[in-house]
């Protein structure tokens, strides 16, 4: 996070007026692309509770100051983006870095970005203004007063549901290959930017799920949620199975087969029930054979039943403990849960797009995590409700959109390369060269 000095006059002045004015500093977009494989992507804090996303992104002709950090703080992750400047590098230009921290040890978080205002002031010496923290989410009340006492900066909250629009409409609009479509057919397929981006439907996973219609920049309204997120993953799976991470309890969904928990269409009918488009492999009742395996395991034990069937039939079988009790694998429970709470969001969410007339569906929030098999369930989910006719968007940073939101507006308006922002017209020729536009 440093700077470098420029004889030219009129940067000086711009890099003055910078310092004594943080908010006016406008980040230069163009030629912005998102880091895949960099060695230098890796966590500057090595602890439990702590994942740095790795994939930042490059802005490589943004040169200015930049004198705040900004952080989304969740019911169970608090997101954190900073710019870092780059002076070794070619274009000396910098970078977004993404990093998160679990709630409950948010002393992490706030020791980081500690570190972050000791290197800015480092770098940079006195000025007017030191390093601010820009706070969204929740945990920008509950912890205000802390973040406030132990880092001595000035704290601007900034409203949740504002910074999840502001931030994804900077996604879909500024950044290449950010937004993809997921299917098991065609895992990802990056989204070109559309010039009709208005109405979409935000699903915004994180402990709980919110769903908000975006009509324009500023035109919004929560249309509903549920309260069966990611903190209903990570509770059930922590009672379930002990897992104590969120990427455990994904690693186990990995290697599980839900069809040791749960009953399948096939298990009632025997084959497919394509009257009504169901496959054999479709899911009857979730953690549905459980109560049947433990009702044939004591049937087992008072009849003296050895043969493992259920009430006479031979198509459940599980394994037992010492006492006859049958036993469950953690990973076919974890899978189960997580083939639940997704479908159940991806269901809802089509409900809310028709009801609200929306077409183009956006899943966003610390739940994905980029993982297959959830983006395959919500992507699957649209398509068999809508018949075809939706399509669900991910995004590569889906964690941080409010983070992001946060981020940028301790910006003007109206800076980015496709008027993101608001509804001020830009030139074409600002337009083609990606210029941090001003109002014409």
């Amino acid at each position: 996070m440093s700077s470098s000095s420029n004889s030219n006059p009129s940067r000086a002045a711009r890099l003055e007026q910078a310092i004594s004015n943080p908010g006016a500093v406008k980040i230069n977009v163009k030629g912005a692309f998102i880091v895949d494989e960099d060695p230098r992507s890796k966590s500057p804090v090595r602890t439990d509770g702590v994942h740095y996303e790795g994939h930042d992104i490059r802005l490589p002709h943004h040169t200015g100051l930049v004198s705040h950090v900004a952080v989304d703080i969740g019911g169970s992750l608090a997101k954190l983006i900073y710019f870092t400047r780059e002076l070794d590098s070619v274009d000396n230009g910098g970078r977004l870095n993404f990093i998160n921290f679990e709630t409950h040890r948010i002393d992490l978080c706030i020791d980081f970005i500690k570190q972050l205002k000791e290197e800015y002031e480092k770098a940079n010496g006195p000025s007017q203004n030191e390093l601010c923290v820009v706070a969204t989410g929740g945990g920008a009340y509950k912890y205000y007063d802390k973040l406030k006492q132990t880092l001595q900066v000035n704290i601007i909250r900034e409203d949740e549901m504002e910074c999840l629009i502001t931030g994804l409409d900077f996604f879909i609009t500024e950044i290449p290959n950010e937004v993809f479509t997921y299917s098991e057919i065609e895992p990802m397929q990056f989204a070109e930017a559309r010039p009709d981006v208005y109405p979409y439907l935000l699903v915004n996973i994180g402990s709980g799920v919110s769903m908000i219609k975006v009509s324009g920049p500023r035109q919004f309204q929560r249309v509903g949620g549920t309260h069966l997120g990611g903190g209903t993953f990570w509770g059930i799976m922590s009672l379930l199975t002990g897992a104590r991470t969120f990427d455990d309890m994904l690693a186990m969904a990995d290697q599980g087969d839900n069809s040791g928990v749960d009953m399948l269409v096939g298990d009632i009918y025997g084959m497919d029930y394509g009257k009504i488009g169901l496959k054999s492999t479709a899911i009857a009742s979730t953690f549905g054979k459980v109560f049947r395996l433990k009702s044939a395991a004591e049937h087992q034990t008072t009849n003296g039943d050895t043969n493992g069937d259920v009430n006479g039939d031979s198509e459940f079988h599980s394994d037992t403990d010492e006492n006859g009790e049958p036993t469950f694998r953690h990973e076919d429970m974890s899978r189960s849960l997580l083939y639940a709470i997704s479908n159940n969001i991806g269901q809802i969410a089509y409900l809310q797009s028709e009801k609200h007339s929306v077409k183009h569906i956006y899943f966003g929030g610390s739940f994905i995590r980029g993982h297959r098999q959830t983006m395959n369930t919500l992507s699957y989910a649209i398509r068999f409700w809508s018949k075809g006719e939706k399509q669900a968007y991910f995004l590569r940073h889906e964690g941080y959109i409010g983070a992001v939101g946060a981020f940028l507006r301790r910006q003007p308006a109206n800076w980015g390369r496709r008027n993101s922002f608001d509804g001020t017209l830009m030139s074409p020729d600002i337009r083609a060269n990606g210029v941090p536009p001003q109002p014409l």
